[in-house]
C-alpha cells in the first residue's frame, strides 16, 4: 500500500515573489488537495512555471508560506517535477531509470526489475537499449515521466510536458499522466492547450500577472467562469490585468 500522505495538502499562504524589481506572484492563497489532476492555466507570463518551482521547493517566497503536509522543510521526499525538455543522460533509456532508482535509494538488486516495470509503464520497453539522446522528443519526454515516478511521487509537477510534441505523442503523455493520477499520484500541471485541460483537469487554478483568479472544479469553470478575465480567457481573447 502507498504509504500515507506527507507532501500533501501543498498550502501557499500570502506567497508573493519578486524578482529584480518584478512581482512574479502575488499573494497567492492555494490549497492543493489528494484527487484528480490540478491543470494550472493563463496567459504567457502568468507565473505558472514560478508557482511549480515554488511547489517544488526549488525556489523560496519573498513573502508568505509554502507548505508540504504541514510541514515547511522544502526537501522534495515524494515529490518529482518534469520540465518541457527534459535532460537526458547519456546512457540508455534503461540507464537514465537504473540511475534515477539508485538515487531514490532503491537496492541495486531491486532496480532491474523496477527499471522493466517503469519502462513497460510508459511505452519503451522495446527502447531500453537505446541511447536515450536518440529517442524522439515524445520518447524522451516519457522517458522523463518514468524517470520522475521512479521516486514514487505523491506530487508530480508538471511544467507544460507536451508543448513541444505533436499530436500522436502529446497524446501518449496524456495517458501515463491518467495513469499515474488513477494511481493516487497527485498531478498539478501547467498548460496553455486548453483542449488538453478539458481532457485531464479536476480542478482548475487560473493565473493572470501572478495573481490566482479563480481555483474551481474544471467542469465548473468551463461552463461557469466567475472573473471577466477568466471569460475572456476561455473566449480566446488577449487578457489583460484589471
Amino acid at each position: 500500500m502507498r504509504a500515507p500522505l506527507r507532501d500533501l495538502p501543498l498550502v501557499f499562504a500570502g506567497v508573493s515573489l519578486d524578482a529584480g524589481g518584478t512581482k512574479i506572484l502575488r499573494d497567492i492563497d492555494l490549497v492543493i488537495r489528494p484527487g484528480a489532476p490540478t491543470l494550472v492555466v493563463g496567459p504567457n507570463g502568468a507565473g505558472k512555471s514560478t508557482l511549480l518551482r515554488l511547489a517544488m521547493g526549488l525556489l523560496a517566497p519573498t513573502c508568505g508560506t509554502v507548505t508540504w503536509g504541514g510541514t515547511s522543510d522544502p526537501a522534495p521526499t515524494r515529490r518529482a517535477m518534469l520540465f518541457q525538455r527534459p535532460v537526458m543522460l547519456r546512457r540508455s533509456a534503461a540507464g537514465n531509470l537504473d540511475y534515477a532508482l539508485k538515487h531514490a535509494g532503491v537496492a541495486r538488486a531491486a532496480r532491474p526489475q523496477r527499471v522493466h516495470d517503469l519502462l513497460e509503464r510508459v511505452g519503451l520497453r522495446a527502447m531500453a537499449d537505446r541511447p536515450a539522446r536518440r529517442l524522439s522528443g515524445g520518447e524522451q519526454q516519457r522517458l522523463a515521466l518514468a524517470r520522475a515516478l521512479a521516486r514514487d511521487p505523491q506530487l508530480l509537477l508538471l511544467d507544460e510536458p507536451t508543448a513541444n510534441l505533436d499530436p500522436a505523442a502529446t497524446r501518449a503523455v496524456e495517458e501515463i499522466v491518467l495513469a499515474a493520477a488513477a494511481s493516487g499520484v497527485k498531478v498539478l500541471m501547467a498548460s496553455h492547450d486548453l483542449g488538453q485541460v478539458r481532457r485531464l483537469a479536476g480542478e482548475v487554478c487560473f493565473l493572470v500577472a501572478g495573481r490566482l483568479r479563480e481555483q474551481a472544479p474544471a467542469e465548473a469553470f468551463f461552463q461557469n467562469p466567475q472573473s471577466r478575465l477568466a471569460q475572456a480567457f476561455l473566449r480566446g481573447d488577449l487578457v489583460m490585468e484589471d
